[in-house]
């Protein structure tokens, strides 16, 4: 039984139960790492608080923090709500991470293996991971999943997400080399450039990875 690592847009939370379901029903075990990103934004900006982004990744403040905590908190009671009885949700920041001082309260995920994670996979439970590590420090969510799928061994990383793949001139690329990935993050900007990354860094390392319905490649 392969494990599989899903992330999943803010944006797209209800529409990948699904997908998720899908990747059960094909006897993975399969972790979800979710993101909030919509929802953040709209209460921040609810609340007069700046939206700053820096190479994809959100400036935090304080107050910024708040708003993401309770944000990821809404999205995954729903998704585990959606998911059925299985699904664990895990709210809290259970990811180490490195602290991004430049950009708040963020953190640089590390890779790892949380022993909770770890217990729920083996009770036959579908981990819900919100992207927050101990501190708390925000993390992006992208970035949160190569983590868990690198430390975990999971064999595949796929990207549910609002986009239907990679879009080369106007059209789904069906592969992508790793290198060309990462081009493109340096040349393209907003939330696809943490895709691109975590998605290459995951290739090189042995795990396959999935955006939409583009393979990246080692």
């Amino acid at each position: 039984m392969s494990l599989v690592v899903a992330k999943v847009g803010g944006a797209v939370a209800a529409a990948a139960v699904r997908d998720v379901q899908a990747l059960v029903l094909q006897h993975h075990k399969v972790v979800v790492v979710h993101g909030a990103g919509p929802q953040i934004t709209e209460e921040m900006e609810r609340r007069g608080l700046p939206v700053e982004f820096v190479a994809g990744r959100r400036v935090t403040s304080a107050a910024a923090l708040e708003v993401v905590c309770e944000s990821v908190a809404e999205v995954n009671a729903a998704l585990c709500a959606a998911l059925g009885p299985a699904a664990l949700p895990l709210p809290d920041g259970v990811l180490e991470a490195v602290p991004v001082p430049e950009l708040g309260l963020v953190g640089n995920p590390v890779f790892s293996s949380p022993q909770v994670v770890v217990d729920a996979l083996a009770a036959g439970r579908i981990p819900v991971v919100a992207p927050l590590a101990r501190g708390p420090l925000n993390v992006n969510g992208d970035e949160a999943a190569v983590a868990l799928a690198l430390g975990l061994g999971a064999e595949r990383l796929v990207f549910l997400t609002d986009v239907p793949g990679v879009l080369l001139d106007g059209e789904v690329a069906p592969a992508l080399p790793a290198a060309e990935a990462e081009r493109l993050a340096d040349a393209w900007e907003g939330g696809i450039v943490p895709k691109l990354l975590a998605a290459a860094q995951a290739a090189r390392l042995g795990v396959e990875a999935e955006i939409g319905a583009t393979a990246v490649t080692a």
